[in-house]
Order: structure tokens, then C-alpha cells, then sequence
């Protein structure tokens, strides 16, 4: 199996991944509740010309538009027998994205959660889980990826399913979850947990850190904890929301200026990610900044918990309690459940852009 992160990384110090789908799909008409996943044969023309966007403003990997594209997401907008049609579309749209920037493009299958709780918090069986992933990767390998993206992940149990299906398509994948307002994800998991649990998962995912979340200093502050953690080898990837999300009359804003990012860039490039990105809110406006940033920089010595929050901002407790421990706080056994319970009687839901 190739691996093209490590080929584009041989020579360069970063890579620079794109910024977030859905929210900048908001900005061109698709309405809320609405399945973006669908415009990928019905409106093309804005699904591609956010990937050029993102392509023109320097980003080195663009995800495709497909975060929602298993059978269970898409069971909610009636396509659930549409997966392999709607995946491989995505990855074609943003194939012709990449390939005509005139440099290397990576293209990257996004594969979000499935919205399920997995067994024994939720009716999803581990095969079912495998299944659907594989479903959508096959999708995704089919319309020309050259790696798979697992993203936004908060239980171990989905992850492993994920990434087993994931790798039936042959393809590399990286994988990254996403850290809340403790310092851990909503199942629990904390960032310095992260690094030895990848060395578990088959196949190994060639890269791995975290995304979404609340902002860019708790996203540093999580890869700071995963790095810390890491092996010499571990290549990280730090795809952070761009800023804080507001409700301005009746539609989120997120508060991350350019300025914001480009600080943020540097920061998580001397943190040590090597795979820089945005999420929810990030604009092509935001990543070429980010971009600029990064071209200018000189990796500098990674920075404390006070360096973070006096560039980026403050941080959670959760999260500076971890740093303080080393990363490595005991997580007690029935915390994750009781997430799970409040998870699946409404009271949170996975991140969805």
C-alpha cells in the first residue's frame, strides 16, 4: 500500500489540509436538516468549486463532501441505498479539484460517525458498524481518493469499526477525534490516550490527532497532550474550529478571524502536527492566512499550556489538569457510559461539520 503522506512529508516540514465543508456549504444555500451529501449529483457545481477554493488557497489535502455518507446518516434523508452513488461522487468532485491545481493534491474520503451508539450503550453491533464503513470507503475508493479520513470520532468502539472497514478499500486512512470542553472526547477518551490506541487499530492509520471541538486552544492544547505521548515516528494532525461558535440571530457564526488561524497554525505546527487544518467555520479566506503562516514560520520549540492560552486563548480545566498529570489522568470506567446515556436521550449529539 503506498502512502502518500509520507511521500509529500519526506521533503517538507507540514502539509496543509483544508478547512470545513458543511458550514461553507451553508454559505452557498444548503438549508439546515438537509443532507449535503446530496449535492454531490444535484448541485455540483458548489461541492466543487469549494474544493478549488481550498485548492487556490494552498491546501495540500481536501476532504470530500461525503462526512455523513454512511447508511445511517443517509437513512435520514431516505438515500440509504444511494451510498456507493453518493460517496464515489464526492470523491470524483473533488478529484477534479485537485487535479487541476497543476501541484500534488491529495484527495481525502471523509468518513464521519454513523450517529449510532455502538453496543453495549446502543443497538449498533461492532459487523454492522465494520459493514457501513466499508460500504462507504469502497464508495470513496471508487471515485479516485488517494486516502480515507476518519473524522470526528469520540468512542473507541467506533473508531476500531471505522478503521477495519475503512481498510478493506486498500487505501492509507488517518484518523482523528474530537476533544470537548473537559479535555476529552464525549465518550471519554482523553488525548495522551490516543497515540497508544492507534498502535492497536488494524490497519495502523498512517497519521492521527484531533478535530472540531470548541476552538483552536483546546484543539492545541489536546495535540499537546497527544504529542507528548507520541512516538518519534507519529505523524499528527491538528484540523481545529475556527474560533468559538455563536448564535447570531437564529445561525451560527464562528468567531476565529484570520489572524486567529494563522496564530493557530503556527502554534500546533510547533506543538507538532505536521498535518494542519481547519473545521467547522474555516473559510478559504481563513486558510490561505494559515497557509502564508506557515510558509513564514520556523518551527520553534513547543510551547507550555501558558504560551497556548495567551496566544489562542483559554482552556478548558479538563484539559490543563491532563497536561498538568502528564496527559495521562485515570479515566474513571463509568464516565464514558454516562456520556453515552446523555448522548442517546438527546442531550448531546456527535459534531456533524
Amino acid at each position: 500500500m503506498s502512502d502518500p503522506i509520507h511521500e509529500m512529508l519526506a521533503d517538507r516540514p507540514w502539509l496543509l489540509a483544508d478547512g470545513a465543508t458543511g458550514t461553507n456549504l451553508f454559505l452557498a444555500g444548503l438549508g439546515h436538516g438537509d443532507a449535503p451529501e446530496l449535492w454531490n449529483v444535484e448541485r455540483t457545481g458548489p461541492v466543487y468549486d469549494l474544493g478549488k477554493a481550498f485548492v487556490d488557497a494552498g491546501a495540500d489535502i481536501i476532504l470530500t463532501n461525503s462526512f455523513g455518507g454512511t447508511r445511517h446518516r443517509l437513512k435520514l434523508h431516505k438515500a440509504e441505498d444511494r451510498v456507493a452513488e453518493l460517496n464515489a461522487a464526492a470523491a470524483r468532485l473533488a478529484r477534479q479539484a485537485a487535479d487541476g491545481a497543476g501541484r500534488r493534491v491529495l484527495v481525502a474520503g471523509s468518513i464521519g460517525p454513523t450517529g449510532e451508539l455502538f453496543q453495549p450503550l446502543g443497538p449498533l453491533t461492532e459487523a454492522d458498524g465494520v459493514a457501513a464503513f466499508r460500504e462507504q470507503a469502497e464508495g470513496l475508493a471508487e471515485g479516485g481518493c488517494d486516502l480515507l479520513w476518519v473524522e470526528t470520532m469520540s468512542s473507541v468502539e467506533e473508531l476500531k469499526a471505522a478503521v477495519e472497514g475503512a481498510g478493506a478499500s486498500g487505501l492509507p486512512i488517518v484518523c482523528t477525534m474530537s476533544f470537548d470542553t473537559n479535555g476529552r472526547t464525549m465518550m471519554g477518551v482523553m488525548p495522551g490516550e490516543v497515540a497508544a490506541l492507534v498502535k492497536r487499530l488494524a490497519p495502523r492509520p498512517v497519521a492521527y490527532g484531533g478535530n472540531c471541538g470548541v476552538g483552536a486552544a483546546e484543539l492545541v492544547a489536546a495535540l499537546l497532550n497527544m504529542a507528548e505521548a507520541a512516538g518519534p515516528d507519529d505523524v499528527l494532525v491538528a484540523k481545529s474550529n475556527c474560533g468559538i461558535p455563536e448564535f447570531v440571530r437564529d445561525e451560527i457564526h464562528y468567531t476565529g478571524t484570520p489572524e486567529l488561524m494563522a496564530d493557530y497554525a503556527r502554534m500546533a505546527l510547533d506543538v507538532g502536527a505536521r498535518i494542519i487544518g481547519g473545521c467547522c467555520g474555516t473559510t478559504p479566506m481563513h486558510l490561505a492566512a494559515m497557509h502564508e503562516a506557515l510558509l513564514q514560520h520556523e518551527k520553534g520549540p513547543r510551547p507550555g499550556l501558558d504560551a497556548i492560552v495567551g496566544c489562542l486563548g483559554a482552556i478548558s480545566t479538563g484539559a490543563s489538569e491532563q497536561q498538568q498529570a502528564g496527559g495521562l489522568l485515570q479515566r474513571p470506567e463509568r464516565e464514558g457510559r454516562r456520556r453515552g446515556r446523555r448522548r442517546e436521550a438527546g442531550g448531546e449529539d456527535t459534531p456533524r461539520f
